[in-house]
């Protein structure tokens, strides 16, 4: 029978690894780690504050903070209440964290410190709901109204065990444990309700794909109100043991990768991207016969992690290079970003390039690409050992049935399937068939044995003038791999034919010869002949309607401070079709179309 809870295998944790570390923070330039023994007692401890404080069973309680301890101590600790956990990214606006807490009804909010606490108080009187704010990162506060984390938690022994034992035994399956709030690319974000039964099963696919436990560790960094993220830092190590390193800051990633040396890392492709970009310089600046040593060793690795991905064998000499490649030179180049004891690398949350896929299979690191949504609980589909065509999102996950519709769109039924939006039954009805068939609104193809190829998103599909639908996401994935291009929107809806903005990758400035530091790169001559040359070779790769006929680069990247970009780095179309609609027009105009090519 299937445990009920995650919050079941937490507490076996900490009564038979109660000595093994639960998660690591970096204090005073070394990392502190806290048992899981302890950790089940702060747990515990915040559960029964929460419950003081006069939360009931499925009320929610909101978190709104960069990734620290105290943000599973939270989330763990409302679920153990029977309450729901409410994520929220910390770089919302003071409006859109005050959409969210009236949208969730939130009696209780847990901040980081004084520079959210900022956020709530500008809104404060439009949330009827709010009682009491906790910030997490101080011990203690002064102001009315507000708790430090150790005064919050001293609300314990107000409440005895027991009483908290009775909530955690009344926990059922299909009780709600936390919300997931979608991005809002196409308007205010929906909340995704997931149940304790949808964690537990995704929890225990961990395991069976993976094979992960206690022994294994990672670093948290990204948003963890993403559900990739609360997943991977929150769930998934409570269901199985292994142990967290909060990262100080993103920034700092790259430090704390070598210094951690992590079993599991999971990225979107923009960090993967960067770790590509740094790695290539050092490899370009060698020597040449160390440049030419480092080409038959990462073919070595690409060959040999070829077979593997296949669930082949490599062969007796395959085998034998690949330990001399990987001892000789491929373990150091890992051992410098941190990657040396990888056993599980993941992609996700956007496409990732085919260039970066096979650049780090050279290196030994085999990218597990995955795909799914909040309302799968994260995965659906997952690359895994032995079972991995690089290029694809993997197969469905065990215990997971996947289909496509009659036009394309991709269907999920399982246990991890969310049990629906809250306060929004349409939407609910619009994506979540009677028959536990969920609607993804991504677009599919199904390669012969049954790996699974995103082509785009429904919403998303550019109908021309000429009455074509085109997906614009493989023509983005094309442009993104012109070294000197940083992201790519194509743009031709009710148009004539498909043009494109483009911002600059500025790591990789360095590769156009004849770049002026007299100007910004936006302009410089040198590098739009190097993008306009990319562009040709992109539409001598895509069918002919799909070819880009213009382009214009863009002064700054797409971000989140900007609007551009959602929480999750997906891209805000509408926004950036209204923001840049002069850019867009003028590539419009009469005679301003690229030849096509012959």
């Amino acid at each position: 029978m299937s445990s009920t809870s995650i919050l079941e295998q937490l507490r076996e944790h900490a009564a038979s690894r109660g000595g093994h570390a639960a998660y690591g923070e970096r204090i005073d330039d070394e990392w502190v780690t806290t048992d899981w023994r302890e950790y089940h007692r702060q747990i515990r401890s915040c559960a029964r504050a929460l419950m003081h404080l006069g939360v009931q069973p499925q009320d929610r309680v909101a978190i709104l903070a960069n990734n620290c301890p105290q943000w599973a101590i939270g989330c763990l600790g409302t679920m153990s209440a029977r309450a729901v956990s409410v994520g929220i990214y910390q770089t919302c606006s003071a409006d859109q964290v005050g959409y969210i807490l009236e949208h969730a009804e939130t009696p209780v909010v847990l901040l980081e410190d004084e520079g959210q606490l900022k956020k709530i108080e500008q809104i404060r009187g439009d949330l009827p709901h709010l009682h009491h704010v906790v910030l997490m990162r101080r011990d203690h506060a002064d102001q009315p109204g507000v708790l430090g984390w150790q005064q919050f938690l001293a609300l314990a022994e107000n409440t005895p065990e027991h009483e908290l034992d009775q909530r955690l035994e009344s926990i059922e399956r299909r009780d709600i444990a936390t919300f997931i709030y979608t991005s809002g690319t196409t308007g205010d974000p929906k909340a995704v309700m997931l149940s304790h039964g949808n964690l537990v099963d995704t929890g225990r696919i961990g395991v069976d794909l993976h094979g992960l436990g206690a022994q294994d560790s990672i670093i948290s960094y990204l948003p963890m109100a993403h559900v990739a993220e609360q997943m991977m830092s929150v769930h998934m190590p409570a269901y199985v043991a292994y142990t967290v390193y909060y990262a100080q800051a993103p920034e700092m990633l790259l430090d704390h990768l070598r210094e951690v040396q992590p079993t599991i890392f999971f990225a979107v492709p923009r960090v993967w991207e960067r770790f590509h970009t740094g790695v290539g310089d050092r490899l370009r600046r060698a020597s040449p016969p160390i440049k030419s040593f480092l080409r038959w060793a990462t073919r070595v690795g690409y060959r040999y992690s070829d077979a593997l991905n296949r669930g082949e064998s490599a062969g007796f000499a395959l085998t034998l290079q690949w330990r001399l490649a990987d001892r000789l030179l491929l373990s150091r180049a890992r051992q410098r970003i941190g990657l040396r004891h990888l056993r599980v690398a993941a992609s996700g949350a956007a496409p990732i390039t085919r260039e970066i896929l096979d650049f780090f299979a050279g290196l030994g690191v085999r990218i597990y690409e995955v795909y799914g949504l909040s309302e799968t609980c994260g995965p659906g589909t997952w690359n895994r050992k032995g079972a991995t065509r690089l290029g694809t999102v993997g197969p469905p996950i065990p215990g997971v049935e996947l289909k496509l519709a009659e036009d394309g769109e991709i269907l999920f039924r399982g246990p991890n399937i969310f049990q629906g939006y809250f306060k929004d039954s349409n939407a609910t009805e619009q994506s979540l068939e009677a028959s536990g068939w969920f609607h993804t609104g991504d677009l599919g193809a199904l390669d012969d044995e049954g790996f699974l190829v995103i082509t785009g998103r429904k919403k998303e599909i550019i109908v021309t003038s000429g009455g074509k639908n085109i997906s614009p996401v493989g023509v983005e994935n094309h442009l993104k791999e012109i070294p000197v291009v940083g992201d790519a929107i194509v743009i031709g809806d009710n148009r004539r034919f498909l043009a494109a903005l483009v911002t600059i990758d500025e790591d990789n400035l360095s590769l156009v010869e004849g770049r002026s530091d007299d100007q910004p790169a936006h302009r410089d001559p040198a590098v739009l002949a190097a993008i306009r040359d990319g562009v040709r070779q992109v539409n001598q790769m895509v069918a002919r309607v799909e070819t880009v006929r213009n382009f214009r680069v863009l002064a700054h990247r797409f971000g989140m401070e900007t609007g551009e970009l959602t929480p999750t780095l997906k891209l805000k179309r509408r926004v950036i079709h209204e923001r840049f609609k002069d850019e867009i027009e003028s590539m419009y105009e009469e005679g301003q179309a690229l030849k096509p090519e012959p």
